[in-house]
């Protein structure tokens, strides 16, 4: 940033004198008319010369020469430790701040946690866990719950009860509203900070189903009515948010198994369906989780995860917040990329954060991305865009972290 240029500006106090006794007579006239066109010469010599004029009663200075402005100069953090901050991971077995695996997220500086049912036994618990995460991990944190109500509900261990997403969405918006607000207000007692929720996928079929009740129907407006109002009550609780699982979770087959194709053509993709997520975006979503669904018909057998295409898509509807991978585990990716690769990939497509249950693989998911930037796989001007969205979603500044592109 360039400091402002400030001109010094003199003033020099008036001076007069009495002319001595006889000098008006010695000098009838005369000198009077030399001092007055001297004054006069002057005047217009420094006009010339500076351009300005001065002030009443002070005399014209030449402008103080102004300090060439310091080139910024950006000092970035390094790659291994940017890399560190793109992971969100999970906690697995920990429900405890002191575990032997905080101190392996605290030495590769991940950006996030993400606290699942195993975390969670009591408030009291959770809430020192939180704290305890806080403190040895950084100022940088994120802590994320994957609740999403009804069979999806990590909360459920402090006593607490949410509908599902579809008996909101038969409620109507007004009661998505009040079920958002309530969720929000449990994660802040806790001193989380971000929610992956709400689905925004439509499914009006079996309630059991890879979505199912998950989703808050099936007809895109009342869809897009209800996360809506869910998302304003996350919101007055001060909770970011995560709209799940863009650009939509229909087709064929579970992700967490295995392969899961939709085979709809780009029109079909984009049309109507969308409008939860284009509605989402307008309400301020902060994160939006990318699928692993693949769509061969729109852009090849990749999941939505792992391809560029994907990531523009989301963009396109005016989305500048955190894209955030599902989880990497995941049988549509882990069968075909390991940890080591898929981090990388996803960032290189477009993601900003990755999502992996697995948290003691942290070193090797920060060892991919490392790797990738090295060998030119992934373009370390991406990595800082990234690493600023990150920081940006915890308020975080990414001077002295990242450098712009």
């Amino acid at each position: 940033m360039s400091g402002s240029r400030y001109v010094a500006r003199h003033r020099r106090a008036e001076t007069t004198s009495e002319p001595e006794p006889g000098d008006s007579a010695r000098w009838p006239g005369v000198l009077g008319v030399i001092t007055a066109l001297l004054l006069v010469a002057g005047a217009v010599a420094l006009v010339l010369r500076w351009g300005g004029s001065s002030e009443a009663g002070s005399s014209p200075v030449p402008p103080v020469a102004a300090e060439a402005a310091p080139i910024a100069v950006c000092t970035q953090a390094s790659v291994e430790d940017r890399a560190g901050l793109l992971l969100v991971v999970g906690l697995p077995g920990v429900t405890d701040a002191d575990d032997p695996l905080v101190d392996r997220l605290a030495s590769v500086g991940v950006g996030g946690v993400m606290l699942r049912a195993e975390n969670i036994t009591g408030e009291r618990q959770v809430t020192d866990l939180v704290a305890g995460l806080r403190e040895r991990l950084g100022p940088h944190l994120l802590v994320a719950v994957d609740e999403e109500g009804g069979r999806v509900s990590p909360l459920r261990s402090l006593g607490e009860s949410f509908p599902s997403a579809r008996r909101l969405g038969q409620r109507g918006a007004d009661a998505a509203g009040t079920a958002g607000r309530a969720v929000g207000d449990v994660l802040s007692s806790i001193d989380a900070d971000w929610v992956l929720a709400p689905v925004a996928d439509l499914d009006a079929g079996p309630a059991g189903g890879v979505i199912g009740d998950r989703s808050f129907g099936g007809d895109p407006i009342e869809v897009a009515a209800a996360a809506d109002a869910y998302v304003d009550g996350l919101h007055d609780a001060g909770i970011a948010v995560t709209m799940k699982h863009f650009p939509g979770h229909g087709g064929a087959g579970d992700p967490h198994a295995g392969d899961a194709v939709d085979p709809v053509t780009l029109d079909e993709l984009t049309g109507l369906a969308m409008e939860p997520f284009r509605s989402l975006v307008a309400h301020g979503a902060e994160a939006a989780m990318v699928g692993h669904v693949s769509y061969p018909e729109v852009w090849g057998d990749l999941p939505a995860s792992l391809e560029p295409r994907a990531y523009a898509l989301l963009r396109s509807l005016g989305f500048d917040g955190v894209a955030v991978t599902d989880a990497l585990g995941m049988g549509a990716v882990h069968a075909r990329f390991g940890f080591d690769v898929a981090p990388a990939m996803a960032v290189a497509a477009g993601a900003d954060a990755v999502l992996v249950n697995q948290g003691e693989q942290v070193e090797v998911l920060r060892d991919g991305l490392v790797a990738a930037v090295g060998e030119g796989r992934l373009d370390e001007r991406r990595l800082n865009e990234a690493v600023g969205r990150v920081l940006a979603l915890r308020d975080q500044a990414a001077a002295g972290v990242s450098c712009p592109g």
